[in-house]
């Protein structure tokens, strides 16, 4: 038994639960060390993974054995890892909160999570009232779309470092493309797949009851608003994607799939359009596709 002494009181460590934080580079994480986090998990381990300097666009100066485009994706093939890829700070403090509760507290449960951590200068709002439930479960709604009239609408659904993205292409929208854009902080795909898939299950196995409704499907109709929602994310296409079959459509995810970047999605509007916002932000149209770089 380990003892320390402090002001003259006698303290015992014997029987208390360590909480492990494992901290590292993102792009290093599950793909180096993958066959110990299955391990780990099988073993009923509990703790924290912290994927530093996430995301594939985030670390250009080392070159792209930096730059991580999918540690979430992996991390959600895990069955007992919570996945989350915070914007801010407060979303990080209450996904700690939580699972240093499901990890150690009353009823502990035999799961771990992997965190994303970022590289960026993001500014730290104030967690909006009401979110904490949506944080967790993986989808709240950030900012609400600009009011006036407006000739279009979108949601646009944003996770880790692509927030920043999102919040400046929501004002574009609405100062260039008469487009209001509403923001919505995806904190966990895998949070919202899982759930959807037990309400399917459940829905499966209770054929005379009234169908339960996935809390994707439900969250986003319930705040109303129409036209497409786009899923904006630092990662592969396929980690909005987990969710494709439970939004409104069309539902367009925007993904960093590839060796190389960030890349972009013509809408439904006339050609002119179009072709004059490339001219506007100077996007080549003859440029390499981000998979193929």
């Amino acid at each position: 038994m380990a003892s320390f002494t402090a002001a003259g009181t006698a303290y015992a460590t014997w029987g208390e639960p360590m909480i492990p934080f494992f901290i590292f580079y993102s792009m290093f994480g599950f793909q180096r060390v993958g066959d110990l986090i299955w391990a780990f998990g099988d073993a009923r381990g509990r703790g924290f993974l912290l994927g530093a300097t996430a995301g594939r666009t985030t670390l250009q100066g080392e070159g792209l054995q930096h730059d991580d485009g999918h540690s979430p994706a992996l991390a959600s093939t895990v069955p007992n890892c919570r996945v989350y890829d915070p914007a801010f700070a407060y979303e990080l403090a209450v996904i700690v909160e939580d699972g240093l509760r499901r990890m150690y507290g009353e009823k502990p449960e035999d799961c771990f999570y992997y965190i994303t951590l970022y590289n960026e200068m993001i500014p730290m709002p104030a967690m909006p009232a009401g979110a904490k439930d949506g944080i967790l479960r993986g989808l709240y709604r950030y900012k609400p779309a600009p009011k006036g009239d407006f000739a279009n609408r979108v949601r646009i659904l944003a996770s880790g470092t692509a927030m920043l993205a999102a919040l400046e292409a929501a004002e574009l929208l609405a100062e260039h493309h008469d487009t209001a854009a509403e923001i919505w902080s995806a904190t966990s795909y895998k949070a919202l797949r899982e759930e959807a898939l037990s309400v399917e299950r459940w829905n499966r196995l209770h054929p005379t009851e009234v169908p339960r409704v996935p809390y994707v499907s439900h969250i986003l109709a319930a705040n109303g608003g129409s036209g497409p929602t786009v899923a904006v994310t630092d990662y592969l296409k396929a980690v909005p994607d987990q969710v494709a079959r439970w939004v409104p459509a069309p539902f367009i995810p925007l993904g960093t799939d590839g060796y190389g970047f960030s890349d972009t999605q013509l809408g439904d509007v006339k050609g002119e359009t179009v072709a004059e916002a490339i001219r506007r932000y100077d996007v080549d149209p003859e440029t390499v596709d981000p998979r193929e770089a």
